[in-house]
């Protein structure tokens, strides 16, 4: 169940900032500003997609864990039972 999750996660933000990036700039209208506005719309779709990417795929796969010493592990054990 936890990957159809994380399939389905990935899949709408996927679809979400396309669309912000994507679609969105075809429905800006014509003005002196409308190229600022686009790449305004279209680079904070990347940075914000990318942003939540590496956040996302950073706590899928972490590089370490929690690292206790066995003091606080010992003491933790004791405090909670």
């Amino acid at each position: 169940m936890a990957e159809h999750t994380f399939a389905i996660s990935m899949a709408v933000v996927t679809l979400f900032w396309g669309f912000v990036g994507g679609v969105v700039p075809w429905f800006i209208p014509k003005g002196p500003n409308r190229g600022v506005i686009v790449t305004m719309l279209v680079l904070t779709a990347v940075s914000c997609y990318l942003f939540w990417l590496i956040a996302i795929l950073a706590q899928l796969n972490p590089l370490f864990g929690p690292a206790l010493s066995n003091d606080t592990i010992w003491y933790l054990s004791q405090h909670w039972s």
